[in-house]
């Protein structure tokens, strides 16, 4: 599916025609310029390659810095392939344009990293036992993991603490409120994965 790489700006809100408050996400999406076209014969799929944001030259690799050159444009930060439709040739620059109102939309982010976090926080765990009694640090605590006698071990799966956040996070059907093609912004209904200032790909 056609889409562009965008870049987080904020959450905002506006009010519809019957005066309902909406909350919306701000996107800067594009421009972005097709750095490789791929082909069925010479590559085995048909997509085009998009790159977004500008990158230093001295930290780009010299294989992608000749890749940079045969599209005509100067090193980016971020690549994405994505499947269009209609044609465009290498150093075309595709902008917010692609998008309209009425649009649904799926966004994809990587979610904000929360480091190290136990059952209570990670997967709504309710705690086990009393804070009396005794019993004053069982309060957050997963209980039971799963003890039996055969197999003596502990199945895959099991909900325990962990790393909580910073995956890969789509959010689909998101209805676009407004486009803004002066300033490269649109604006969609509801959240989407990620801080403010993170990379986003945006599916139309």
């Amino acid at each position: 599916m056609p889409g562009l790489i965008g870049r987080k700006i904020g959450m905002t809100s506006v009010f519809s025609a019957d005066g309902k408050n909406i909350p919306c996400t701000v996107i800067e999406a594009g421009p972005c310029v097709v750095t490789q076209v791929k082909t069925v014969e010479k590559d085995g799929y048909a997509v085009l390659q998009l790159g977004f944001g500008e990158a230093k030259e001295k930290r780009t690799t010299k294989p992608m810095m000749g890749v940079f050159k045969k599209a005509g444009t100067t090193p980016k930060q971020h690549l994405a392939e994505f499947k269009f439709d209609e044609e465009h040739n290498l150093g075309d620059t595709i902008t917010v344009d692609l998008f309209a109102e009425a649009d649904f939309v799926d966004i994809v982010g990587t979610s904000k990293g929360k480091g190290f976090q136990g059952v209570v926080k990670r997967h709504g765990f309710g705690g086990v036992g009393q804070s009396t009694h005794g019993q004053d640090d069982r309060a957050r605590k997963p209980g039971s993991i799963g003890a039996c006698s055969y197999p003596a071990k502990v199945f895959k799966g099991m909900r325990m603490g962990g790393h909580m956040g910073n995956e890969r996070v789509t959010t689909q059907n998101l209805r676009v409120i407004k486009v803004i093609p002066e300033s490269n912004l649109i604006i969609v209904k509801g959240s989407v994965a990620g801080y403010n200032g993170s990379t986003v790909l945006i599916k139309k």
